[in-house]
């Protein structure tokens, strides 16, 4: 009796180790299963992000073209002003008659 309960009792051992091992290699599996997954999303989100930096590139040099252009025309636009003001200044100073141009003093302003 006594062998016949050991025997019993080892395929119950045997049985039940079985089904750890089952279970661990289904949690083997499912661990490979979520790490693919993970890669997969991972390498879409990297492209995504390329994507995303290109534009943002692309975005920043075409701001950086216009804001030199407008750069450029306000410089020219002052430039021609300075330079009108400056004839139109002389212009006044040489008739001393009739206007003569006069500096603002300070203290006046405040």
């Amino acid at each position: 009796m006594k062998k016949d309960h050991l025997e019993i009792i080892l395929e119950d051992i045997s049985s039940k180790f079985n089904l750890v091992l089952e279970g661990h290699e289904a949690l083997r599996s499912e661990i490979r299963e979520a790490r693919n997954e993970l890669n997969e999303k991972i390498d879409h989100n990297s492209f995504m992000i390329g994507v995303l930096n290109d534009k943002i590139n692309s975005v920043d040099d075409r701001l950086s073209k216009k804001i030199d252009a407008v750069d450029e025309r306000l410089g020219k636009k002052i430039d021609a002003l300075a330079a009108d003001l400056s004839a139109h200044r002389a212009d006044t100073e040489a008739h001393h008659g009739m206007y003569r141009v006069k500096e603002v003093d300070e203290e006046f302003d405040k």
